[in-house]
């Protein structure tokens, strides 16, 4: 029997893969799981581990090829390998009742796993996994069990219902069976990737994973191993392969060639998860990695950038801040959402030199604009119009023509993004903060921009946003103008490399000329900031980019602007 290996999915904004490296070729037996491939994609470099046991039989692209998402790469052949008979009780209640005898599910290091197909004649228990609903995501609140123990379940039943920091979304069965176990209660918050249910899948089942839209990850395990029919391979695990570094790490990947250098160098996960990374999102590149062996202590584990800032942090407010003394203080503990943003922020002003600038901009002419319009504007959409649609193109015109402030760093390297995903900075109902992305913003009119922000507002603010909605920002606006403030110095959103400030419109009397003459009049001002990473973006660079939004601001009115 042949089994196809396909190019996996490994998020749901990825449609392609390179192949880096075949680990195996040709007439190689593998096992299952094992490694027979490095991949790369816009987010990750990973490693795709074989379907099933067998005979790489056919290699169907070669290394440095890029490959759309679900094409076959690689056939193997399988023969002679078996299923367990079900006619053998012993063999399958091992399968429910020790799952530490068996592979056990681990989630992929992505939103999505890809699909996966196992048919098996014996009775097969499956693990359902808390997934991974955003590349920033680490664990996830259990609001309901829609299902009970005993229950029958088709395949896309609603399982559960789950609540991260930015989406609450309801989590489908993986296959058709029954509910045989619940391992976490309601009110749980728990790992990414942690086992939450099994099902038990009796005579022959298919085992496949959960569509990209939700991240549900799954395995099935058994006490022996199966045949594995034609289909695409199981999602990435991120448990430790052979060389005893995992892929990921307290929510951090580490691609290949880092794993490889930390094994030959000794150096240990504690280790590696201390060092302060520079790459995208926090990571550690090969650069990191060799300074940190440059100045190793033998026995020493360092202190991350952000456990160094915490920890000063901590210290300076235990000397300043005196301790609860009285009825009247309230000791108010963080919870989750906060503790998360709290943890980015930090590792941003670590990560970031930052750097504000401010301009003004002249915007009568929007205010009337939109003073004008505004009715018949709401009585169309069905929402009001705000000024921020406004800045959001502005802020785009401002990227188009200086477009190296739309970076992110990546080591050494700038990575320069081509589209403009804008970031917008939206306070929910509980207090705490979400960043929704606008994507190809610099495409989009004001009518546009004010639909995208009222929709993605509005999702927020009901936490019907998903994974997608949140990824893959290149440059962020704030409107603290909303709030009465006249400029703000904002902190960047990493991996990003600016954000812009938008402060209140004020009308105050500045200086015209007119016929020749300097004269006092009355308009309507405000002051934009932009909050830049001065690691890859100068003053000069940032000021001009600045200039340009103020401009394309007092460049709107009634002539140029089309509701």
């Amino acid at each position: 029997m042949n089994v196809e290996v396909v190019m996996p999915k490994m998020g749901e904004s990825i449609q392609e893969g390179k192949v880096l490296r075949w680990v195996k070729k040709v007439g190689d037996m593998v096992e299952r799981d094992e490694v027979i491939l490095e991949i790369s994609t816009d987010k990750v470099d990973t490693e795709v581990p074989s379907p099933a046991s067998g005979k790489i039989v056919q290699l169907l692209a070669n290394e440095n090829d890029t490959v759309e998402v679900g094409k076959v790469i690689a056939i193997l052949e399988t023969s002679g390998v078996t299923a367990p008979a079900a006619t053998a009780p012993a063999a399958t209640a091992p399968a429910a009742t020790a799952p530490a005898a068996t592979a056990p599910a681990v989630a992929a290091p992505t939103v999505a796993a890809p699909a996966v197909a196992a048919t098996a004649v014996a009775s097969t228990s499956v693990d359902v996994v808390m997934p991974k609903m955003g590349e920033s995501i680490q664990e996830g609140k259990i609001l309901r069990w829609v299902k009970k123990v005993g229950d029958k379940i088709e395949r896309d039943d609603v399982l559960l219902e789950i609540s991260t920091d930015k989406v609450d979304t309801e989590v489908p069965a993986p296959n058709a069976g029954t509910l045989t176990e619940i391992l976490a209660n309601e009110g749980d918050v728990v790992e990414v990737g942690k086992i939450i249910a099994r099902l038990a899948t009796a005579g022959t089942a298919t085992a496949g994973a959960a569509t990209a839209g939700t991240g549900t990850a799954l395995t099935a395990t058994q006490s022996a191993p199966q045949s594995v029919p034609q289909g695409v391979p199981q999602s990435v695990p991120q448990g430790v392969p052979g060389n005893g570094i995992p892929r990921v790490s307290g929510g951090r990947f580490y691609s290949p060639l880092v794993r490889s250098v930390a094994t030959a160098e000794g150096v240990s996960v504690a280790e590696l998860d201390a060092i302060s990374g520079t790459g995208i999102e926090g990571r550690v590149t090969k650069k990191d990695l060799l300074a940190y062996l440059t100045n190793r202590v033998p026995g020493a584990t360092p202190r991350s950038a952000t456990q160094s800032a915490t920890q000063s942090a901590t210290q300076s407010a235990t000397r300043s801040v005196p301790p609860v003394s009285s009825a009247d203080d309230e000791v108010i503990p963080m919870d989750r959402v906060r503790t998360l943003i709290a943890e980015h922020m930090v590792r941003s002003v670590h990560t970031s030199p930052h750097v504000t600038s401010v301009a003004e901009a002249d915007v009568t002419q929007i205010v009337k604009l939109r003073e004008k319009m505004k009715g018949a504007f709401e009585k169309r959409e069905g929402f009001k119009l705000t000024y921020t649609p406004f800045f959001g193109v502005a802020c785009a015109e401002g990227v188009k023509q200086w477009p190296m402030i739309n970076v992110s760093v990546d080591g050494t390297n700038i990575i320069r993004h081509r589209r403009v995903h804008m970031g917008m900075a939206t306070a929910t109902p509980d207090g705490n903060l979400i960043v929704p992305v606008i994507k190809d913003a610099e495409t989009l009119n004001v009518t546009g921009m004010a639909r995208t922000m009222n929709d993605l507002a509005q999702r927020a603010r009901n936490k019907k946003l998903s994974p997608d909605d949140i990824s893959g920002g290149t440059i962020t606006v704030t409107n603290v103008g909303n709030f009465g403030s006249l400029f703000g110095s904002p902190i960047i959103n990493q991996p990003q490399a600016a954000i812009m400030g938008i402060g209140a419109i004020q009308k105050r009397p500045v200086v015209r000329t007119i016929d020749g003459d300097d004269v006092i009049v009355i308009r309507s001002m405000v002051y934009l900031s932009l909050t830049y990473d001065h690691r890859v973006i100068d003053g000069a660079l940032a000021t001009q980019a600045l200039a340009a939004m103020c401009k394309a601001l007092e460049n709107m009115n009634e002539q140029t602007v089309v509701l």
